[in-house]
């Protein structure tokens, strides 16, 4: 890692401020699956499509989901999956199970991993991105995105990519800072792809963690980390660049 830091520099990840966490993830859920391009349309299609029904400027609050029918959200674009899963967030944000900000700065991690993928359509990694790019928490280790396991088998010259399990048995090492360590492993692939990533240690043996978190289980119907064609990487958000 040491060699790593030296090569990619200073850490540079970018915090953007979470105000509404069901606006938040009402965009990760609109735009799952699809490019960014098209999540900024549907969503501009949606926020216009109830200021026009409904006299409300801004983007919709939960109240206003729920008041409308699955027609009126099917025709900005949002497949029947996400209007389910718009309508999930909105029931809970109402109920209070979805925080608000000030409540949501003041739980710890795993709290807010429990609590947000309770939702449908919200899985773990969605609410590990919202932990370190809304939140700025610095100990977070989104161990099943593929950009941070190929981060690693090229950072340390293995063959393979590492499993779940032994990617956070390794990055227990780097506790209390392993979002800085996601950072500069996503960063190790840039590096390798335009050539500049420095000869690095020899390859690392690997152990599993033996506790049962160590390789989570998605729920169904939560979203998972996406994967690119071909095997590659995921581009980075431009906030983890």
């Amino acid at each position: 890692m040491a060699a790593l830091i030296e090569a990619a520099g200073p850490y540079r990840l970018r915090v953007q401020p979470c105000d509404s966490p069901f606006r938040h993830l009402a965009g990760a859920i609109i735009g799952q699956q699809i490019s960014g391009a098209a999540a900024r349309a549907i969503t501009a299609r949606f926020v216009a499509l109830v200021a026009e029904r409904e006299r409300h400027d801004g983007f919709p609050t939960p109240s206003v989901v729920l008041a409308l029918g699955d027609a009126t959200l099917r025709s900005a674009g949002l497949s029947a999956g996400k209007v389910a899963a718009l309508r999930d967030l909105a029931a809970k944000t109402r109920s209070g199970e979805v925080p608000q900000s000030r409540t949501l700065h003041a739980l710890d991690d795993e709290t807010i991993i429990t609590r947000l993928t309770a939702v449908r359509g919200i899985g773990r990694w969605t609410v590990q991105m919202m932990l370190m790019f809304q939140l700025g928490r610095p100990d977070v280790l989104p161990a099943a995105d593929f950009g941070v396991r190929n981060g690693f088998r090229i950072a340390y010259r293995r063959k393979t990519l590492p499993t779940v399990g032994e990617l956070l048995a390794y990055g227990e090492r780097w506790a209390p800072w392993r979002s800085a360590a996601a950072w500069y492993l996503w960063r190790a692939v840039d590096l390798h792809r335009a050539g500049e990533l420095p000869t690095l240690p020899k390859p690392v043996r690997l152990k599993v963690r033996a506790d049962a978190r160590a390789v989570p289980r998605p729920r169904s119907g939560a979203r998972t980390p996406p994967r690119s064609r071909r095997g590659s990487p995921p581009r980075a958000p431009a906030s983890k660049r």
